[in-house]
């Protein structure tokens, strides 16, 4: 019996996909269905909905879980690693919160997700974002979106091609033109969830109309975003490039020698015993008894 031990991402199988297939639909959903409402309904912004989906959105994160586990045979330690990751995300993001959008969680997660693959990366960074709000105090109806958008973020990287090849600077230049976009389509995604909450029936502003044509709501939404977002994700994207290039190669060599110990999907062989040639053969010898 031989074992393997490699630093490729955990793979995604059937029951993975269909898992994350689901939470992303719930979460495309939830961020999408204000702008589909009618003028009368009763609830056409996030606040009295983001309850219900946080309530979805736990079970479903279990269920990507345990999919993972199923498919790949994601263990404890694999489990630990999660919960160590979150923890220092957590703990980054305090530090740039409310200074010109500087968030240096945004990098880690990048490179987690680029180790770790993008079932466990989507779980990294739901929990990850979950912890931050606890820490900062950050806790609101935004909180199951954001869970949700950091999720997407993280797993984007998982999903980026060439994991078992790239190395070197390559591979840094590649997830830096990721993170700096992901880090505007964070941005936007979020933008989505409180711009429905500025609801000004008749404006022709940028405020969100219930009703209106999908459309005339797009186009207020885009200058929502320039007018109030651009240059807080610009400040995000700007630092998730440069530490992904400074610092990007020590972290990603560390995280790859810490899955290969935890010998994360080990390959496990069984190999028959070789016969020994003949020549190799040991040699014998007989005794033979007379009773004469």
């Amino acid at each position: 019996m031989s074992t393997t031990r490699t630093s490729r991402p955990l793979r995604l199988g059937p029951r993975s996909v269909a898992a994350l297939a689901l939470v992303s639909l719930v979460g495309v959903l939830a961020f999408c269905w204000p702008l589909f409402a009618d003028a009368g309904s009763a609830v056409t912004s996030h606040a009295g909905d983001a309850p219900w989906l946080f309530a979805a959105l736990l079970p479903l994160l279990v269920a990507v879980v345990v999919a993972t586990i199923a498919d790949c045979g994601m263990d404890a330690k694999a489990v630990a690693m999660l919960g160590v990751l979150a923890a220092v995300g957590a703990a980054l993001r305090p530090l740039g919160a409310g200074t010109a959008g500087l968030e240096p969680m945004f990098f880690l997660m990048v490179l987690s997700g680029r180790v770790l693959g993008p079932g466990f990366g989507f779980v990294l960074g739901s929990v990850t974002m979950f912890a931050s709000a606890l820490l900062t105090g950050g806790v609101g109806p935004w909180m199951p979106f954001q869970m949700l958008s950091m999720g997407w973020f993280t797993m984007g990287a998982g999903l980026l091609p060439g994991s078992d090849r790239p190395r070197g600077r390559a591979e840094l230049l590649m997830l830096s033109a990721y993170g700096f976009v992901a880090a505007f389509a964070y941005g936007t995604v979020m933008n989505l969830q409180g711009w429905v909450l500025l609801q000004s029936p008749g404006s022709s502003g940028i405020s969100f109309v219930p009703g209106a044509p999908l459309h005339e709501n797009l186009v207020r939404f885009l200058a929502y975003v320039l007018a109030t977002s651009l240059g807080w994700d610009l400040g995000r994207a700007a630092l998730t490039v440069v530490l992904t290039l400074t610092v990007g190669g020590t972290l990603l060599r560390a995280l790859r020698r810490a899955t290969r110990r935890a010998n994360f999907e080990a390959q496990v062989t069984f190999e028959a015993p070789e016969e020994p040639s003949p020549s190799e053969a040991p040699h014998r010898t007989y005794i033979t008894y007379d009773p004469k």
